[in-house]
């Protein structure tokens, strides 16, 4: 099991029909197991991924790079590199460098981060758009990808800048506004085709408004999950994190994906999962249970 970003390899890829994706490794965050998952107990989640002394579990924070035929696409940033030495102590953040992880990433898959044309973020949490920006020399906050149109549910971000004392630890202004008043944002509402073989749908449940992104090509789906199922282990219906605002409507998205993602071979990206990149359900099993997928 990977306790040290260092065991994590940059970069995995595979296509999806014509279309090649990487997985890009952009940091590692270690947060409570109980937290990550809620009322399920922890005999029984502690099986799948063992916590370290203080309850915490390793979790991945996994970008998607989509080399989609007519624009290069980034899923989600990390965490980006912003914030107090107190807020990675507090939240195990572990990027050995952020941003330049990520940007080490996109050059391992062939790119640089220039070449990016379109960032999306499945929602505004701070391990999911941390790195929209970041700190220059002068101490100012900018836009990290300044060429790329980015993408979020319209309501995300009206819900980001609105939210309560519950949500608000969550939401940090410094991710988002400098892309606001940059004008790079380019919100939607509901599912929409963000560039030729890469769409997004509303998968809510995490946040009221948060979204999943597919990439189809010739038959071939994969779809990056986000924070509907963050692991590998948060498969079964019930097991739901304690940090989603509504936990019974996550469920029921899950509900939704399972059959079609099982019938039709869908390649299952998990963002947080320290272990398992991605991997197929197995069609033969409606629990449901993951047939891992090797990497070329």
């Amino acid at each position: 099991m990977a306790r040290d970003i260092a065991e994590m390899p940059l970069v995995r890829s595979t296509r999806v029909g014509g279309i090649r994706i990487h997985a890009l490794e952009a940091g590692l965050l270690w947060l409570d197991g109980g937290a990550m998952f809620g009322v399920v107990p922890r005999p029984l989640w502690e099986e799948r991924i063992p916590p370290d002394d203080r309850n915490r579990i390793p979790l991945a924070m996994r970008c998607l790079l989509i080399e989609a035929p007519g624009a290069l696409v980034l899923v989600d940033t990390g965490a980006g590199n912003k914030e107090s030495e107190k807020f990675h102590r507090i939240y195990g953040v572990a990027n050995l460098g952020y941003p330049s992880r990520l940007e080490d990433a996109i050059r391992a898959a062939g790119f640089q981060p220039d070449d990016v044309d379109i960032v999306v973020n499945t929602h505004l949490h701070f391990d999911h758009a941390g790195g929209n920006t970041f700190r220059d020399g002068d101490g100012h906050v900018r836009p990290s990808f300044p060429g790329a149109r980015h993408v979020v549910q319209r309501r995300e971000l009206e819900f980001a800048r609105g939210g309560n004392e519950r949500v608000r630890a969550s939401y940090l202004p410094h991710n988002f506004e400098p892309v606001a008043e940059a004008g790079l944002w380019s919100p939607v509402e509901g599912e929409a085709v963000i560039t030729e073989g890469v769409r997004v749908a509303p998968t809510p449940g995490h946040t009221p408004h948060h979204q999943s992104v597919w990439v189809e090509d010739g038959g071939d789906v994969a779809c990056f999950l986000g924070d509907v199922c963050p692991t590998s282990a948060h498969l079964p219906l019930p097991w739901i994190m304690g940090y989603d605002l509504e936990p019974l409507v996550t469920m029921e998205s899950k509900r939704g994906l399972w059959p079609r993602a099982r019938e039709e071979g869908w390649l299952l990206v998990f963002e947080h999962d320290a272990d398992v990149p991605w991997g197929r359900l197995d069609r033969d099993d409606p629990t449901p249970s993951l047939l891992p997928s090797p990497t070329p």
